[in-house]
């Protein structure tokens, strides 16, 4: 049995993932590794018989295809919240590189080799892509891998404690930021009593955001589309959408909240959810679809992954999105027609866009950077990639080239990736981790792992507070600071899904990302 597994790699790499996806599906108190399982089944396999191994070429194109897809997904919001959120995201980028410092001194005291030390600074601030990077900078050494693998655990049940402390005890703490935050979209209809002399078109800005209108209806009955240049009249009714702070602000300008619900009254109006699955019109955004100019309909929310976003004219489309048109019942079929409005189209991954970006970002990894007294350093199978990923998932398309990606085929390839790259690394080290966990050596990394994981909360905790952010806002820094989607789901959960804790996660996830990445290199080399 031992050589027929050593001798069928893509059996073993399969029965791996499904091995370790059980694996880390078990919880207690609500806690489980998640696809980390994985690295741990590797590793036990590999401790077994050390033919158990996966190919190293599986492991580099899951760890590019992860990050490429994180980066992709990420894009987007990341240099959105550049402009808003500057300061926790230098706190996250200061705290990893004192982290590193931190962690260098441990390993010196302690004496740990470089390739060990590198691996204690990923698994204790639980970077997988990290460890990757250290992995490959020294030529398949098993050395980082036995410091990830002991030192991991430990960095999730302390940030996992972190955050469900400050969870319970600053739910209320104001947020500075909130200005950022995505609001809920709510709709209202609006029964015009004062007299005014504005076009919709210039109601539509508010001090809290943009408001957007949909139908009109008239005192006598009449029901139209909400044109720009329609100046309202009292006795009239409208329809209008927009974050709850946006439409009390112009209930409040208008007059005052009407009972009747325009909306079901589709003989003459209708209103659907639309896929949009034309890729002529990915990377485009709402104003440049040019709905009114072509059928006098309007886009008022679209619908991506599990959240709604007001329909504004400079909110891009993505493949995938679910666009709610209100349009003339007759123009309806000619509006979905257009956009597309098939599920099955969809499902295309947009193979060229994916393998161009994949291929800039791996060249991108692939070329050396000269540092001062370290010697060459690149970013790597993992960097490389995500930084394109950024930068390409911004653009979402450049001239003719769609960069973009459906955003359920993205979650899967970014889980698949992930996977692959586990599976890879736990295959190179388990002897050496069995070695260590009965040597004082494994001791000392678990110690030191507890010592790296628990400074980093302290940092994150005190400047939160020196920053006065919220609680969920916090918790969110702090699963994007570690890079770890089980802490994510847990602070989502125990938050009512509150938008502030992903907010806070995508914001300083990327930059975490790249300097963990470059300090598990940087940490090799000294």
């Amino acid at each position: 049995m031992s050589t027929f597994l050593a001798d069928q790699p893509i059996l073993l790499l399969f029965g791996l993932l499904a091995v370790g996806t059980l694996f880390g599906r078990v919880r207690i108190r609500g806690v489980g590794l998640g696809p980390a399982g994985v690295l741990f089944a590797a590793l036990a396999c590999s401790a077994l018989d050390p033919r158990w191994a996966v190919p190293e070429v599986v492991g580099t194109l899951g760890l590019a295809l992860f990050a490429y897809t994180v980066g992709i997904v990420a894009g987007p919001s990341f240099f959105g919240g550049l402009r808003r959120g500057a300061r926790p995201i230098l706190l996250v980028a200061l705290a990893l590189a004192a982290l590193g410092l931190l962690t260098w001194a441990l390993g010196s005291a302690l004496g740990f080799s470089p390739g060990t030390t590198a691996g204690l600074y990923a698994g204790a601030n639980t970077n997988t892509p990290g460890l990757a990077a250290a992995v490959v900078r020294l030529d398949g050494s098993p050395e980082p891998t036995v410091g990830y693998a002991l030192s991991y655990v430990g960095g999730v049940l302390i940030m996992l404690l972190s955050a469900a402390s400050i969870l319970r005890r600053s739910r209320a703490v104001p947020d500075p930021e909130g200005a950022s935050q995505q609001p809920e979209v709510t709709t209202a209809t609006i029964e015009i009593t004062h007299d005014n002399v504005m076009e919709i078109r210039e109601l539509r800005r508010t001090p809290y955001g943009e408001v957007l209108f949909s139908r009109h209806r008239t005192p006598d009955g009449e029901i139209h589309m909400a044109a720009g240049s329609t100046v309202l009249r009292p006795g009239d009714l409208v329809h209008i959408i927009g974050a709850q702070a946006s439409v009390d602000h112009l209930t409040k300008q208008l007059g005052r909240t009407s009972d009747v619900v325009l909306t079901w009254e589709r003989d003459e109006l209708d209103f659907r959810r639309i896929v949009v699955s034309n890729k002529a019109l990915f990377g485009k955004t709402i104003g440049e679809l040019q709905l009114w100019d072509r059928f006098m309909a309007t886009a008022t929310r679209v619908r991506r992954a599990d959240q709604d976003f007001l329909a504004t004219r400079e909110l891009q489309v993505q493949p995938g999105d679910r666009i709610r048109v209100t349009a003339p019942a007759a123009q309806m079929p000619q509006v979905a027609k257009y956009l597309g409005d098939s599920e099955h189209a969809i499902s295309d991954i947009n193979p060229l866009g994916l393998a161009t970006g994949m291929t800039l970002g791996l060249l991108l990894g692939a070329i050396p950077f000269v540092v001062p007294g370290l010697g060459e350093l690149r970013l790597g199978s993992a960097a490389g990639p995500l930084l394109v990923g950024l930068v390409v998932g911004r653009l979402g398309r450049t001239g003719p080239m769609l960069w973009t990606l459906p955003h359920a085929g993205a979650e899967t390839l970014t889980q698949l990736g992930l996977l692959l790259f586990l599976a890879y690394a736990g295959g190179r080290a388990g002897s050496q981790v069995v070695a260590a966990i009965t040597s004082p050596l494994g001791v000392k990394l678990v110690l030191a792992g507890l010592v790296i994981s628990a400074a980093h909360a302290a940092v994150l905790v005190a400047g939160a507070r020196w920053l006065a952010l919220s609680g969920p806002r916090t918790a969110g820094l702090m699963a994007g600071s570690q890079t770890q989607p089980a802490i994510l789901a847990y602070a989502n959960e125990n938050s009512a899904h509150d938008p502030r804790v992903t907010l806070g996660y995508a914001l300083v996830y990327p930059v975490a990302m790249v300097v963990k990445i470059v300090m598990c290199q940087v940490l090799t080399m000294i």
